[in-house]
């Protein structure tokens, strides 16, 4: 097995921000190799994430954002277990990011439990009619009409979108990750975005 470095533990803990022993124990796991090693912290990371899922978060910041020039403006709560975590870098970085999330992608809700159940239904009759039109057989209809209907979370959802600085984690990955990096619940409670001209705020209706 290849020497495990202090350059190299160093390395991954830049990567995924978790703890020298912990990035030490995964490296000698996995032989060295960083990108199976950093695969199974955030492995780890989500799994210690859900435990603390139903946790209160009665902290946290509310934080303004303003965007091209003044043209687009976004307000955004999230939610902690402690002031000491929300006033940590780490905890202050990810409310920013998010709120630049908002700024770029202009989502409609936080997540998809918030959709309405109407919505969700005339969504699904609607791909169910375009599959049906594109002359899809009937037993692979019901299988398109569900991917589209992912498509579309991941479009109106806050946490099911990529996150802007990095297409291959989501928000809710990036929320869970510091959620096992600070060790608190963390939760994206509410969000409004205004843009110039536009007849009404975009409010994500969150509670």
């Amino acid at each position: 097995m290849p020497e495990i470095t202090a350059e190299l533990v160093r390395t991954l803990r830049e990567r995924t921000g978790a703890g020298m022993m912990d990035c030490k124990r995964a490296l000698e796991e996995t032989g060295g190799d960083l990108d199976r090693a950093q695969q199974i912290l955030r492995e780890r990371g989500l799994a210690a994430a859900q435990k603390k899922a139903g946790r209160q978060t009665a902290e946290g910041l509310v934080h303004a954002y303003i965007h091209h020039g003044g043209r687009v403006g976004v307000l955004v709560e999230v939610n902690c277990e402690t002031d000491f975590v929300a006033r940590t870098d780490d905890f202050r970085a990810f409310v920013h990011d998010v709120a630049m999330q908002v700024a770029a992608t202009n989502p409609s809700y936080v997540r998809r439990e918030d959709v309405p159940a109407d919505v969700v239904a005339r969504e699904r009759e609607v791909y169910r009619k375009q599959a049906l039109a594109e002359g899809k057989p009937e037993q692979v209809v019901d299988r398109i009409v569900e991917g589209r209907l992912e498509k579309f979370f991941e479009q109106v959802c806050l946490e099911e979108q990529p996150f802007i600085k990095d297409g291959d984690r989501t928000i809710r990955e990036l929320t869970q990750e510091l959620i096992a990096k600070l060790g608190e619940n963390i939760r994206i409670r509410r969000f409004v975005r205004f843009e110039l001209g536009a007849a009404e705020p975009g409010d994500s209706g969150a509670a």
